[in-house]
């Protein structure tokens, strides 16, 4: 006769061959990134580095685009169940009837840099010497376009006056900014340091920081962000609380470890050979990552008005924003083991 030991030992094999045969069935679920080496997108590669992914019993597919809008693209097509992309965009397809919800906050603020070229920094040393230059942007409609806007309406120059040029993000904005085909443009880490290295632009604008951010657009901005349509969510709970909890580990994690463990994470191909610059591009941005996946209380009202200066789906239509996020999905705190 079988020991209540032997019977539990039994029971838990069992049930851990039960829990890896419902992860090795669940549903290939397929996230886009818009552009995943892009550090203020880090938490998506990261959480499947860390395994985070399948601890929730997941079979979860990254994938990635250069831009957050042709990423939004995909999943109004239905091609994926859920983007890694500026929550900006939840409010912008609100005002054109589609219902898109952010389950998970990365960035509390962009972490977008306005780089400007070094042949062109003498006469371009403000936004508001944007007027007759053309500005680099990751793509017509992207996050950085309305950024860029915005910033260059604060200065007092209308979108009338300048041209905005999509050259991409990493390689293909370096090789713009090197080919003088855009005066100043909009990117991110890592590709900022890389451009600081070589000499080939200095910063003009720097929203990778709470004050930087306060300071350029006048409130806290929450950027970088894990958002899927509103009617999968309510359709598919289970998944998108997994989800969210394991992007919502990855967030605590960052904030417990320094940018050489976070680096050491992180496949090779991503910082290439030069790791040292990946791990200083890492400690410029930490900053500008939530610890919980939490939304910012006055971050929708920015953004808000953000959009609302220019954006002519958005200005004067009626915004639900307690539609366009939620905090259900990252309620419970979470802790993670040391990895």
């Amino acid at each position: 006769m079988r020991t209540l030991r032997q019977i539990a030992v039994v029971s838990g094999v069992a049930f851990a061959l039960a829990a890896a045969s419902a992860a090795a069935h669940a549903e290939k679920l397929t996230i886009m990134v818009g552009g995943a080496t892009k550090i203020i997108y880090l938490p998506a590669k990261l959480t499947e580095q860390l395994g985070y992914f399948k601890e929730e019993g997941l079979d979860v597919e990254i994938l990635s685009q250069p831009a957050g809008v042709d990423a939004e693209n995909e999943l109004l097509a239905g091609a994926v169940q859920g983007v890694v992309g500026f929550y900006d965009h939840t409010i912008d397809l609100q005002s054109k009837g589609k219902e898109v919800q952010a389950l998970v906050i990365f960035g509390q603020v962009p972490g977008e840099v306005e780089m400007v070229s070094t042949k062109a920094a003498d006469s371009f040393k403000s936004m508001a010497d944007a007027k007759g230059k053309t500005l680099g942007v990751t793509g017509l409609g992207s996050s950085t376009s309305f950024l860029t806007q915005y910033l260059a309406q604060r200065a007092g120059v209308p979108s009338t006056q300048y041209t905005l040029l999509p050259v991409g993000a990493d390689n293909s904005f370096i090789a713009a900014i090197k080919q003088s085909r855009i005066d100043a443009g909009m990117t991110t880490e890592p590709t900022v340091s890389q451009l600081l290295k070589t000499g080939d632009a200095k910063v003009l604008v720097d929203m990778r920081t709470l004050e930087g951010t306060r300071a350029a657009l006048g409130g806290t901005y929450p950027a970088s962000s894990f958002y899927v349509q509103r009617a999968w969510a309510e359709s598919h709970k289970s998944d998108a609380a997994k989800l969210s909890h394991a992007f919502a580990k990855t967030l605590n994690f960052i904030a417990t470890h320094s940018a050489e463990e976070i680096a050491a994470k992180m496949p090779k191909d991503y910082y290439g050979n030069n790791k040292d610059l990946y791990v200083g591009a890492l400690k410029a941005s930490l900053p500008m990552f939530t610890k919980d996946g939490k939304m910012p209380a006055d971050g929708p009202e920015t953004v808000l008005k953000v959009l609302s200066a220019f954006n002519p789906s958005v200005k004067g239509k009626h915004i639900d924003l307690a539609k366009t996020y939620t905090n259900d999905f990252v309620a419970t705190p979470v802790k993670t083991a040391a990895k």
